[in-house]
């Protein structure tokens, strides 16, 4: 029998609770604050917090923090409303910063 290796998974870096799959990346040339993040196609076990329009570096965007439902640390942000056309496909997504989240499974 084969070792049963389950997906690979990106963990809250302060508590290991699972926030979101590999294969929900979409795009890993994101830039926040403090250095690189990723976008995701959507997260699990995370808190949004309240909307707010954000000026973004790619424009102005109704955005939500992410934060982890176990511990609390905010890992990013989700965006809720791209007000530009070539935005749009941001909508609904998840951006959380790589420093903030750990490889599992790899």
């Amino acid at each position: 029998m084969g070792d049963l290796i389950g997906p690979r998974l990106y963990s809250c870096y302060k508590c290991r609770n699972h926030v979101a799959l590999h294969d929900d990346i979409v795009s890993k040339g994101f830039q926040a604050k403090n250095g690189r993040a990723f976008l995701f196609s959507h997260a699990m076990n995370v808190r949004s917090g309240a909307k707010e329009d954000r000026q973004l570096m790619t424009g102005l965007h109704l955005v939500a923090d992410v934060h982890c439902a176990d511990c609390g640390e905010a890992l990013g942000w989700k965006y809720e409303k791209a007000y530009e056309d070539s935005q749009k496909y941001k909508e609904g997504k998840v951006v959380l910063e790589k420093f903030k989240i750990v490889k599992e499974n790899w």
